[in-house]
């Protein structure tokens, strides 16, 4: 910026010139703070409301599951469901919350070897191969005997693994990628029909999905794998739909108390899954 400096009527030069300068200096330091703070304003509403909408949700969900319980505990033990849905509207929102026992997966834990492999022949496996992924889910969780040599971890080691196998019931379905040798297409296909949570080696073929009822091997009886009982592990999946067009789902493991003040715990909350407008997707089946 070129300003001519002000002369006296001598011809001197006066400082006035030099003072105009600072000013018109001092106003665009000041435009850009304030375009700078409107930015940050901005920006901090944006955040605050996307906060509010979380905080929310979270409200939403826990009113969610609460209605749930109280649907499976309003009747006596004996009759409660053992899926159901609940449905209501608070505020600016619409929620539904399905719930639907853990006997409706196969218990990576507890099922047979036999039952795991049909799941993954159901899922386009090939029987062979289904054994031998079988085989290193087996050896997984279960703990290695003393003394003996740790086939299962000298396996990992071969292959240049930085991890043995735990040797220990699977903590969470998740564990499922690091088991040796698993295709990963596989893994995902799997892991909506898989829980840790039942702890029970039978489903209960009248609330699992086809998937889960298309692995049950011919050659075991019903009664060894099946059951009528839902268990005292339940999910639940939330959807709330905002109106102004979002969406956010959760799903929540619960297990539920016969004795103590509180009616259940929760063993698993994913709430972290916000959907955009447009056609329903369901929330994906995880632990």
């Amino acid at each position: 910026m070129n300003v001519a400096p002000l002369m006296d009527g001598h011809g001197r030069k006066t400082p006035d010139g030099f003072i105009l300068v600072a000013v018109l200096w001092i106003l665009s330091a000041l435009v850009a703070l304030v375009s700078i703070y409107a930015i940050y304003v901005s920006e901090t509403a944006i955040a605050l409301s996307a906060n509010d909408d979380a905080v929310i949700s979270e409200g939403l969900i826990s009113a969610g599951v609460e209605l749930a319980v109280y649907k499976i505990i309003s009747v006596s033990r004996n009759a409660r469901p053992i899926r159901g849905q609940v449905a209501f509207r608070m505020g600016k929102a619409s929620v539904t919350a399905d719930f639907r026992a853990e006997t409706a997966r196969i218990d990576l834990n507890y099922a047979p070897k036999e039952l795991l492999a049909g799941l993954f022949v159901a899922l386009g496996e090939q029987p062979e191969r289904a054994k031998q992924y079988v085989e290193r889910i087996d050896g997984w969780r279960t703990r290695p005997q003393k003394g003996a040599e740790d086939r299962e971890a000298s396996l990992y080691r071969d292959a240049g693994l930085s991890y043995p196998p735990r040797g220990a019931p699977f903590a969470h379905t998740a564990e499922l990628w690091l088991v040796l040798d698993l295709p990963p297409v596989l893994v995902e296909r799997a892991l909506p029909y898989l829980t840790v949570f039942s702890g029970r080696a039978e489903i209960n073929p009248a609330i699992a999905t086809p998937e889960v009822v298309a692995a049950l091997p011919d050659k075991l009886t019903a009664n060894a794998v099946t059951t009528t009982e839902g268990g005292d592990a339940v999910r639940v999946t939330v959807h709330i739909d905002f109106d102004g067009g979002r969406r956010r789902d959760a799903e929540v493991v619960i297990m539920m108390r016969a004795v103590g003040a509180e009616p259940y715990r929760v063993l698993s909350w994913a709430a972290d899954i916000d959907a955009q407008p447009g056609p329903r997707q369901r929330v994906g089946l995880r632990q």
